[in-house]
């Protein structure tokens, strides 16, 4: 492991990060043949299991894998290494594909996200609070603002608003992790002892699971990790691939006495799995009969999550927690289309089985945590708050060399409590945490406004760029209940975003955008009738008009959003620069946009509210925020 002194800037050190090992010696490879030996004795457990996923994968179409998927001519990073696509499939070409200023880049940079000085990050990694820290790991590429080089960076805070940036706690320099020190996961045991499981990618490009842990746990920057002299712990178990084997969960108490169990993502054809583990010393595993769920023409199921939610409290539990009053969320990243997925259902821990409370809503083809730009979350059991918090991984959506003339790629995205919709019963609530509110500056602007149909009204604030907007809008009810012709020609958000016109929408709010509207960025709602006359509402982010700028997205994300009887339409949005998180009905939907204006940045950045309804009134209610910058900064280790 990497030797820590009290100087150490893991953004500014100079010293080589990676200490590349000579020809490793056969005793390391005999030690994974005889664990693949070992568990090839008990193939048996995928039999089955084999044989089911040949009959559905039979009865359902065949998806692109990622790799079929890239515009022609852009790089593939990662897809030969077994883990997803990380270049951005919707922009093509290499080369700077506009003329980007230093100014304009500097613009995009965040102000109280979280995010490396410099250089990649992705995927958050085994978040958890230990002794007054909450501590965040992170993928990250210490030479370079592309993936690669994967190594754990490591930063703490105090309230998950202001963070220290510490060394990194763990390197790729053994066999089994040489080509990556992948997405893993914390457990913390009854005794206070922390299990950190993580995959590594091996000398051979075989996918294996790994176990480290902290050198000294009194310490609460836990800054030194040991890795476990006996790794890999999980290989690949026969039937499935060697690159499709990755990201293991937290671990959570089985039903025997001192059993622990985690589950691993996978895939057996186009059929994204859930695998299941048994261990009672995190150092030897045993793969369990079947598999925890099984969704077909999902493809491959990687960062899984699973854990319980209350469906009578307003708290987080732990994830071993289980009873009466408890629904189980199984949530998966979907490798073929890079969209996180999530369903609520039932796990009886005996059978080792978790369904679905909708089979309408399974994993794979109902709900998504985020509509917009945004992939391979993770929740932690926070007990000094009592909530459960997710964490997700916001990715960059311009061009490859735009993001190295910056010099950084991606952030990641506000920590959100989450809990379970008791109104809908098919949602989970997802909301900022409660500390993003000290960053506000003094009292909230607040305005009602009465917006007649086809009208835009400025708003004028500070700093448009660093915002958190409530924000409710009534509709004329009258219109609303008076329309019954059908709005059979709207299809969802994709539907023109918000310069298509409806009688009852879109409605919303404009950020991020110029004087004269030439550039914009819309989230609004958009209430459309069905043949039966009954109401849906959609709730849409449109880039389209972001930028003028060639080179970057510019898609309509979004999707329905039950509005139930007596509510307002309601969403909360989180300006910050280049991103925008925006939260509808209390987080029953959220949509995380990246934007890269060329007009509206620094203080050419303008919020308007809008009413682009045909027929209806809609009156505006608005509370606004300017927020400060959090401070995100080395650990000044050298004052310890």
């Amino acid at each position: 492991m990497a030797t820590h002194h009290s100087s150490y800037d893991p953004e500014i050190s100079t010293t080589t990060h990676y200490t590349f090992l000579p020809d490793q010696p056969d005793s390391g490879h005999r030690k994974f043949l005889k664990v693949v030996s070992g568990i090839l004795l008990s193939s048996f457990l995928l039999l089955s299991l084999a044989a089911f996923v040949i009959l559905i994968n039979n009865q359902s179409p065949d998806l692109p894998s990622p790799s079929e998927t890239l515009t022609p001519g852009m790089p593939s990073r990662g897809v030969s290494q077994g883990v997803s696509e990380k270049t951005f499939r919707d922009v093509s070409g290499a080369s700077v594909s506009y003329a980007w200023s230093n100014a304009m880049l500097t613009w995009q940079r965040t102000a109280y996200h979280f995010q490396p000085r410099k250089n990649w990050m992705n995927d958050p990694n085994g978040p958890l609070y230990h002794k007054g820290w909450y501590h965040l790991f992170y993928q990250y590429n210490p030479d370079s603002a592309i993936w690669g080089n994967i190594t754990w960076g490591h930063a703490v805070s105090t309230d998950l608003i202001h963070w220290l940036y510490l060394p990194f706690a763990m390197v790729p320099d053994q066999w089994y992790d040489i080509n990556g020190v992948w997405t893993g996961s914390a457990t913390i045991l009854p005794d206070g002892q922390i299990m950190m499981l993580y995959t590594g990618d091996t000398d051979d490009y075989v996918q294996v699971q790994n176990l480290a842990y902290p050198a000294n746990l009194s310490d609460p920057l836990l800054l030194d990790w040991v890795k476990y002299p006996g790794n890999p712990v999980m290989v690949p178990p026969p039937g499935i691939g060697i690159k499709d084997f990755r990201d293991p969960t937290t671990a959570w108490t089985g039903p025997q006495n001192g059993q622990w169990l985690i589950t691993i993502g996978s895939k057996i054809g186009k059929t994204g799995i859930a695998l299941v583990y048994e261990t009672s010393n995190f150092t030897s595993f045993k793969l369990l009969d079947g598999v925890l769920h099984a969704v077909p023409a999902t493809g491959m199921w990687e960062c899984v999550d699973f854990y319980p939610i209350s469906t009578v409290e307003a708290n987080g539990l732990d994830t071993s927690y289980n009873g009466p009053g408890i629904k189980h969320v199984l949530k998966a990243s979907l490798d073929d289309n890079k969209q996180d997925h999530y369903a609520i259902g039932t796990y009886d821990p005996v059978k080792n089985k978790w369904t679905p409370d909708n089979p309408d809503l399974d994993c794979g083809i109902g709900l998504r945590l985020d509509y917009g730009k945004y992939y391979a979350s993770k929740t932690f059991y926070d007990p000094k708050e009592q909530r459960r918090v997710l964490w997700g991984w916001i990715g960059e959506t311009d061009s490859e060399s735009a993001d190295l003339q910056k010099g950084w790629a991606s952030v990641q995205s506000i920590p959100r409590t989450v809990l379970y919709d008791k109104k809908t019963g098919t949602h989970l609530l997802q909301w900022p945490v409660a500390e993003i509110e000290s960053l506000r500056v003094g009292d909230p602007i607040v305005k009602q406004v009465n917006l007649q149909p086809g009208s835009i009204e400025l708003i004028h604030v500070d700093s448009a760029a660093q915002l958190d907007i409530e924000a409710s809008f009534e509709v004329d009810k009258v219109a609303l209940e008076g329309t019954m012709e059908a709005d059979v020609g709207f299809n969802g958000c994709t539907s023109g975003g918000a310069a298509s016109r409806g009688i009852l929408g879109p409605f919303g709010v404009v950020v991020i955008a110029d004087q004269t509207l030439s550039e914009l960025t819309p989230v609004y709602f958009y209430i459309s009738k069905r043949a039966d006359g009954r109401a849906e509402t959609h709730f849409c982010a449109d880039q389209t008009r972001s930028s003028e700028a060639p080179g970057v997205s510019k898609q309509v994300y979004g999707s329905s959003v039950p509005v139930l009887d007596g509510e307002k339409h309601s969403m909360r949005l989180l300006v910050d620069h280049s991103i925008v998180e925006s939260f509808a009905q209390g987080g029953r939907t959220v949509i995380t946009s990246r934007i890269y204006p060329t007009k509206a940045v620094n203080g050419a950045a303008r919020l308007f509210v809008f009413n682009n309804a045909t027929g209806a009134i809609v009156t505006a209610s608005l509370k606004i925020w300017s927020l400060k910058s959090a401070d995100i900064r080395s650990f000044p280790l050298q004052k310890l």
